[in-house]
C-alpha cells in the first residue's frame, strides 16, 4: 500500500529558506540538489511511512527522521496520508517550534 505524501505550507517554506541559505553559502546548483534530495527522501515515505522515531512527547502522532545527519524531517501518518510538518536544518529547535504550532500559537 502506498501512502500519499503532502507537505504542510510551513515545510514548503522551510525548504525554500534552506534553498536560499545554501545558495548563498555555496551555489544554486548545490542548493537545488540538496533540497530536491530532501523532497525525494520525503516522497519515499509513501512506501514505508512508519520509519523514524515516535515523538509523542513533543506532539501527538509526531515522527522524526534525519536526512544526512543535518536535517530533521518532522511528519505524521494519518490513515493513508503522510504529512510533512517541517524540515529543520542545522540544529534548529524543532521541538519548540512543533510544540508551539501544536498548541495553536504562531511559529514566528
Amino acid at each position: 500500500m502506498n501512502y500519499r505524501v503532502v507537505f504542510a505550507p510551513e515545510a514548503e517554506e522551510q525548504l525554500v529558506e534552506l534553498y536560499r541559505f545554501i545558495t548563498v553559502a555555496a551555489s544554486s546548483v548545490i542548493a537545488a540538489r540538496y533540497t530536491n534530495a530532501i523532497v525525494d527522501y520525503c516522497m519515499d515515505l509513501a512506501s514505508f511511512p512508519l520509519r523514524g522515531t515516535m515523538r509523542d512527547d513533543v506532539r501527538p502522532g509526531l515522527r522524526i527522521t534525519h536526512y544526512k545527519k543535518r536535517t530533521v524531517i518532522a511528519f505524521a501518518v494519518d490513515g493513508e496520508q503522510v504529512s510533512i510538518l517541517g524540515v529543520f536544518y542545522g540544529g534548529r529547535d524543532y521541538e519548540s517550534i512543533l510544540q508551539e504550532s501544536s498548541d495553536g500559537e504562531s511559529e514566528h
